[in-house]
């Protein structure tokens, strides 16, 4: 049958490898990814200068090291967007293996900057988070177990990635990073779903993780004061939900101007977890409409080209990544708005963090390079020859 192409022209022999790559990537996305970290600069800019004077540091120290791990994070997105499947695959099972290690080692070796949850190496200079890592090399592994499995006499690939995901999700309870944890049983049924499971399954599996979370109330002290603060009906206005609220409702549809905000000198972690609350006061709904648009770009667009894609372990690990961008970025937004309880989850992209902007840019460079066109037959042509 003829080889029928996604979205492009069939590859030209000989081509070089930036024009290829040029022509094949999906350029909305990236532009996409592009404007989010141009925002987190600019919100960086309001966002951390309270916290630099109280440290003692520079006023933009927070921004230049920003701007230093975001140009990392965009040399590894786009040298990760250039690889082809079988080269993301290794990438992704060797990053799973290091970043494993480290999460594993973090109750001998970790610290919790005072936070009271273990989840960084001190580097001295810098802070490294395992789990940021983790995530990107988890949705490749998983979904390699997944593809596996669908192989004549392959190993049963979906039990050994639901062992997998159960001690990774140990391992981050004991942290403790609830949030996290649930992030990585979200992208495992996420993929276990696309890969066919039956819904009966996913419902048993959904009461496992509800009786897990009373289990977790009733054994964790840590997680049992963030329910009951998110189910209190009055919201202590001295805590940073309380505070992130009224930013967010002084904020209104234009906000009350650039600088003139002042969350900032309020939330301990304006840069970081609650940064959507400075856009919403400084910059008003627009800025942060546009937010919610660009990650739902991203999400969308990798989603809709993978519906053409007939190999099995790059639709089932673009799935499991472009849904981690996408709820990462809700339950982060969610929680200033308090609409979930909090989590001390990232902005992608947009937050201060070395790990989680170096982390985002290689996941997204796998994902640009899961969803870049490519020469094959669509999947509706491969299931007409199966019927044959």
């Amino acid at each position: 049958m003829t080889e029928m192409v996604y979205g492009t022209a069939p590859l030209r022999a000989g081509e070089p490898v930036i024009p290829r790559w040029w022509r094949t990537i999906d350029r909305w996305s990236l532009g996409a990814v592009l404007l989010l970290f141009g925002i987190g600069i600019l919100l960086g800019l309001a966002a951390s200068v309270p916290l630099a004077e109280k440290n003692g540091l520079d006023p933009f120290h927070y921004v230049t090291r920003q701007m230093f791990f975001g140009a990392m994070a965009m040399v590894a997105m786009i040298a990760t967007s250039m690889m082809s499947p079988d080269l993301v695959r290794r990438l992704g099972v060797l990053g799973f293996a290091l970043s494993f290690a480290a999460l594993a080692a973090l109750p001998l070796f970790g610290t919790d900057f005072g936070k009271g949850a273990v989840r960084w190496y001190s580097l001295g200079f810098a802070s490294f988070q395992p789990s940021e890592f983790l995530k990107p090399g988890f949705v490749i592994m998983t979904a390699w177990l997944m593809a596996a499995s669908q192989d004549v006499a392959g190993p049963p690939g979906r039990l050994y990635s639901f062992v997998l995901t159960m001690i990774i999700t140990a391992f981050l309870a004991l942290q403790p990073d609830f949030g996290q944890a649930c992030l990585v049983l979200f992208a495992w049924g996420v993929m276990y779903f696309v890969g066919g499971a039956p819904f009966l399954l996913l419902t048993v599996i959904g009461g496992m993780v509800v009786a897990g979370g009373i289990f977790a109330y009733d054994a964790s002290d840590h997680f049992a004061r963030r329910i009951d603060g998110f189910l209190a009906a009055e919201i202590d206005p001295r805590t940073q939900i309380g505070y992130a609220t009224n930013a967010i409702r002084e904020g209104r549809f234009f906000g009350v101007g650039v600088g003139e905000g002042t969350v900032k000198w309020s939330l301990p972690d304006a840069h970081t977890d609650f940064i959507i609350a400075v856009a919403a006061e400084e910059f008003g709904l627009v800025l942060v409409l546009l937010v919610i648009a660009l990650f739902a770009t991203v999400t969308v667009r990798a989603l809709y080209r993978l519906m053409a894609e007939r190999d099995l372990f790059t639709r089932l690990a673009g799935t499991g990544l472009a849904c981690v961008f996408g709820v990462q970025a809700l339950i982060n937004m969610g929680v200033a708005v308090r609409l979930l309880p909090a989590k001390g989850m990232t902005l992608p992209f947009v937050s201060y963090g070395g790990s989680s902007v170096i982390a985002s840019g290689i996941a997204m460079g796998m994902l640009l390079a899961l969803t870049r066109s490519r020469p094959q037959g669509r999947i509706g042509d491969l299931l007409g020859k199966r019927g044959r």
